[in-house]
């Protein structure tokens, strides 16, 4: 009986103590997060880059408002026009309006950006969270993977994927998200390989917790800034990536986008005829949007390496 009583009072013991770690642990997690979204009043490149892409995505969802014209009609007598009243950022040789284009094309461009984005932090924080929990041989296979996906040359890679499939922004999302979730793996992995051997951890295991719940219910909540970080630089690997192919000619024809407008004024010489307009709105639109991605990730990851903000 009195053996039954102690093994009843070390229980409970037990389940205090972990029960006590673990809520120590989640209001840890709750103030890092508070820390890392305070970089809104802080970083001011961060507070930058959210405003430049939160104004894109409003031109992106209110552009049938926004622009005066259709993106693809045509008027063959104003064909080439400069800037004015009519046509704010003029017109392309076809006679249709660069502003109305250009608006429309914000949706590929973030559609492109943002999926791209979702695919490789998804991709990348499970193959990094597997490795860097089981190690052995199951680390030793997904890093031999991503060394793999290291080797593979990038653009040629997804051009030759879409030359094989029909082009289109889910064959351009379906290859970046093939190849780009390679570092995000590497960098949660080593993360991970520190956090298992966390006290948390321990203490989750030794009651019983599944590794299924441990990875994703205690470890991957500490690596999801890390994920965010990466993904917010695929965004704008993504929008350069998609411009690249449609400037190559291998983009989706029938779509209105900025890289398929630099591809068009490129084909029509128009530098030559010095339409400066036709090539120039659209190089700055992706300029604008790489940079707010950009200027997003770098503020985020001065508050996760705090070394940064010295430098």
């Amino acid at each position: 009986m009195s053996d039954q009583n102690t093994t009843t009072l070390d229980s409970q013991s037990s389940d205090g103590s972990l029960d006590s770690e673990l809520s120590t642990w989640r209001e840890r997690q709750v103030d890092a997060w508070r820390r890392r979204l305070a970089f809104l009043k802080q970083e001011p490149m961060g507070l930058a880059g959210i405003l430049i892409l939160l104004a894109i995505i409003l031109v992106a969802i209110f552009a049938p408002v926004i622009a005066p014209y259709e993106p693809t009609e045509t008027d063959y007598g104003n064909s080439l026009a400069p800037p004015s009243a009519e046509h704010p950022l003029g017109t392309d040789s076809a006679g249709r309006d660069i502003f109305s284009q250009l608006v429309f094309g914000a949706r590929p461009a973030l559609q492109i950006g943002l999926l791209s984005a979702i695919s490789v932090a998804f991709v990348g924080m499970n193959v990094g969270l597997i490795a860097g929990y089981y190690g052995g041989y199951v680390d030793d296979a997904l890093m031999r993977l991503v060394d793999f996906a290291y080797g593979i040359p990038f653009t040629p890679f997804i051009i030759v994927l879409v030359a094989l499939w029909e082009p289109s922004k889910w064959t351009i999302v379906g290859a970046i998200a093939l190849l780009l979730w390679r570092q995000t793996a590497r960098v949660v992995r080593s993360h991970v390989l520190n956090l298992k051997e966390k006290p948390f951890v321990k203490s989750a295991r030794t009651v019983g917790a599944s590794d299924r719940r441990i990875i994703y219910r205690h470890i991957a909540p500490n690596v999801l800034p890390l994920v965010f970080l990466y993904g917010s630089f695929a965004i704008a690997w993504a929008i350069l990536t998609e411009a690249s192919i449609s400037y190559l000619g291998f983009g989706d024809p029938t779509a209105v986008t900025w890289g398929q407008m630099l591809q068009s004024a490129q084909q029509s010489q128009a530098l030559a005829r010095d339409a400066w307009w036709w090539f120039t709105m659209p190089g700055m639109a992706i300029m604008l949007t790489v940079i707010s991605a950009f200027l997003i990730g770098r503020g985020y990851e001065e508050q996760l390496n705090p070394e940064l903000q010295e430098q």
